[in-house]
């Protein structure tokens, strides 16, 4: 499976918002992660379509968190910028060529088919109990403890 590099910022932003006590700038985010800021622009309208974050005007406006950190997973934010459609798509490739089974004979999907979408499944499960605060956590540990605490001051150093 593949997912775009959007994903990835995504990610990122939402454990960066997940730090913030106000509305971050898109352009503070994009500057924190070295990404370009309309490529990011446009993920963080996703989010906000997916209702995971909302953008706020104003003085102190931008993006922050729709809910807590550890009520958003990471599969709904995969999903929010790449889409829900499955990963496998079967064409019935079976009901084809000079072997082709009659429609019939095809009333469940074949063993290749539910084999990946077991698959897609499992994926889906372990994003899902993967939540913006565990990622959070887990970089923090990564750090010995530093990378949150890095970001919280680097956030309100640059307001």
């Amino acid at each position: 499976m593949k997912l775009s590099t959007g994903v990835e910022w995504a990610l990122h932003s939402c454990v960066t918002l997940s730090q913030s006590r106000e509305p971050v700038p898109a352009a503070r985010l994009a500057e924190l992660h070295g990404t370009p800021p309309a490529y990011l622009a446009k993920h963080l309208q996703a989010l906000s379509r997916a209702g995971i974050v909302r953008s706020t005007a104003g003085h102190v406006g931008g993006y922050e968190l729709t809910r807590p950190a550890a009520q958003i997973s990471v599969l709904e934010v995969v999903r929010a910028i790449d889409g829900d459609e499955p990963a496998y798509r079967c064409t019935e490739i079976r009901q084809r060529g000079p072997l082709a089974l009659p429609a019939e004979r095809c009333q469940r999907p074949c063993a290749i088919a539910r084999a990946m979408a077991t698959a897609e499944d499992a994926w889906a499960d372990a994003l899902r109990q993967v939540t913006i605060a565990d990622l959070a956590t887990r970089i923090d540990a990564d750090s010995e403890g530093t990378a949150m605490a890095a970001v919280s001051r680097w956030l309100a150093a640059t307001r």
